[in-house]
């Protein structure tokens, strides 16, 4: 019953099965012990009978109240003991799915979310999670639990007498063979609706993110109908799924209902008849209730139970996506980093072809090249924030694919163009480089980075809030906290994409000045557009279309005639002159 398909379905953990197990236990205890209840009911109701029919004395009043009193425990007992096995267990294991959904995202490559829309994928994380939550904790145990008990109620009814059992119980698989029969469209329903939550999502993540683009161009009236259709089609599909599920649900129960009707038509044909008396067709009626009252939840939570299987259909895929795996033994003879005739496509377009260069330790390597001929990927997979397709990259002979990225990467600082801040202070945002450093630590490298400047008058200094990815900053202040951070951790790779892309020429030479002071001895690696960046680096690659097509010093590039670092150079020289 609880294999592992039905595992896969629900994305239970093993843990989350053996919660199940439990739930379903304690359910079919307390589904008895409440016919234990009827069952004392039938017994004073029996005798009752017997005083009215026979005069047979009225049962002992203490009898009947220990028993009674034994019942309300028992009962106490096994609710306490189902509520612990249906919700406690069931909340403790959504924390450990959330941390281990945690932990996966943390080890699968940065190319999985390049994929993967982040509305999308935060829907994954909170709302499908909830959904499974509701459904471990309020249906599993409850269903599975009512399915065992039923089963051993029916056998124990044809016992007492085979028709009124068929006239009791014959509307529990009906009703069940109606909703599951209706499962393919619940589930289709509920990926069109699921589909249309997410472009909810998406389109108010879009309008907050631009903002102030929208206003810029005036177009807040569009923007907000667009928004507008998108909610009110995601309510239409919301309600036209609620509808058809609860016209299947409804009849489903109506359906189970008239089992009572048939128990009292049959029952009394019977009595007429002299095969029964009334206490056998009380009895009956007694049972009926208690088999249908479990499953009054489990019907309506049924239609969940389908919806469930979509949501743990897009959780298991964030556990089966491959993550970056390897070693924690990192060794490299010394930090050069090695490119050999790599290759690399992205969503099936090749943005490198062969590409095979070297970066020095001690020296800085400047990738440049027009926009998409493939350096900022470069970049990415020398940190193996994405692995290759073709070929390898070494750091000092070590072959990084077989190398933790964890590990890896606390050889790395990097500053990429788009910078990444966090809502607090300057001084935790620059102290993320580097764990535990001094306050004099985090200052000396704002200098070097030239943040003191500005940091000085902001209302608190370095204890000044910066608002969520430094909004009350301007580019240029957030890429040099950035570039601050890179320096505070001091490793000996450092990976600058477009770094000083935000700042002034004034700022960019102290910048640059800092870096090469600061930067002796280490492999760098500078991926830049303007020219004027990788003049004082030591060696220089050009890319384009996704291949090294030149090589070398920056003079010795620049003496190239018809070279692309030449043109280059030239078409920034004359785009500088019209801008002055």
């Amino acid at each position: 019953m609880f294999g592992k398909d039905f595992q896969r379905k629900y994305a239970l953990t093993d843990q989350g099965i053996k919660n199940v197990k439990q739930g379903t236990f304690w359910t079919v205890i307390v589904n008895f012990t409440v016919m234990g209840g009827m069952g004392i009911l039938y017994f004073m109701m029996g005798k009752f009978m017997g005083t009215l029919t026979s005069g047979d004395p009225l049962p002992n009043v203490l009898t009947c109240i220990l028993m009674v009193l034994a019942f309300v425990i028992l009962s106490m007992f096994t609710h306490l003991q189902q509520y612990q096995s249906t919700y406690g267990l069931v909340y403790r294991e959504v924390k450990a799915v959330r941390i281990s959904i945690a932990e996966r995202l943390r080890k699968l490559p940065l190319g999985y979310f390049g994929k993967r829309d982040l509305a999308d994928l935060t829907e994954t994380i909170m709302g499908d999670v909830n959904r499974l939550e509701h459904v471990w904790s309020h249906c599993l145990g409850y269903l599975y639990g009512s399915y065992i008990s039923t089963a051993v109620i029916a056998v124990m009814l044809f016992c007492y007498n085979w028709k009124l059992a068929i006239a009791c119980l014959w509307g529990v698989p009906v009703a069940f063979a109606l909703l599951f029969g209706s499962r393919k469209l619940a589930k289709k329903q509920a990926e069109i609706t699921k589909k249309a939550g997410i472009q909810v999502s998406d389109g108010i993540q879009e309008a907050l993110e631009n903002i102030r683009e929208i206003h810029a161009v005036n177009q807040e009236e569009r923007f907000l109908n667009d928004l507008y259709h998108k909610i009110d089609h995601h309510e239409k599909t919301m309600l036209y799924g609620e509808l058809s599920t609860g016209i299947f649900v409804n009849a489903a129960s109506v359906i189970m209902r008239l089992g009572t009707a048939t128990t009292i038509l049959t029952g009394t044909g019977l009595i007429l008849s002299g095969q029964i008396d009334f206490m056998m067709l009380f009895m009956f009626l007694l049972v009926i209730t208690r088999v249908y009252a479990p499953f009054d939840q489990a019907l309506a939570l049924i239609a969940e139970m389908f919806m469930s299987q979509i949501s743990a259909g897009r959780l298991q895929e964030i556990y089966e996506t491959k993550t970056a795996e390897g070693t924690e033994h990192f060794e490299p003879a010394g930090h050069d980093i090695v490119f050999e005739n790599v290759g690399f496509a992205y969503d099936n377009e090749q943005v490198l072809r062969g590409v095979s260069f070297t970066a020095k330790e001690g020296e800085v390597t400047a990738l440049v090249g027009p926009s998409g001929s493939g350096k900022s990927t470069c970049a990415r997979l020398a940190a193996r924030l994405w692995d290759t397709d073709q070929g390898r990259i070494t750091v000092g002979g070590v072959d990084i694919s077989a190398v933790d990225p964890e590990v890896l990467l606390s050889d790395y600082s990097m500053v990429f163009q788009d910078v990444v801040l966090f809502d607090d202070t300057v001084m935790e945002n620059i102290r993320l480089g580097r764990h535990g450093a001094s306050d004099e630590e985090v200052l000396a490298a704002a200098k070097a980075a030239n943040c003191d400047e500005f940091v000085q008058k902001l209302p608190q200094g370095y204890a000044t809030e910066i608002g969520e990815n430094g909004a009350k900053l301007s580019g240029g202040e957030r890429q040099r906290i950035s570039i601050a951070r890179a320096l505070l951790k001091n490793a000996p790779i450092v990976l600058l994409d477009e770094a000083t892309a935000s700042l002034d020429v004034e700022n960019e030479t102290k910048v640059q000045g800092a870096l090469s002071r600061l930067l002796a001895g280490k492999t760098v690696l500078v991926i830049a557009h303007r020219m004027r960046t990788v003049e004082a680096a030591d060696k220089t690659v050009v890319l384009a279309e996704g291949k090294v097509v030149e090589e070398g010093t920056p003079e010795e590039l620049f003496r190239k005639e018809n070279g692309i670092f030449r043109r280059m150079t030239q078409l920034q020289s004359v785009s500088a002159g019209w801008s002055i």
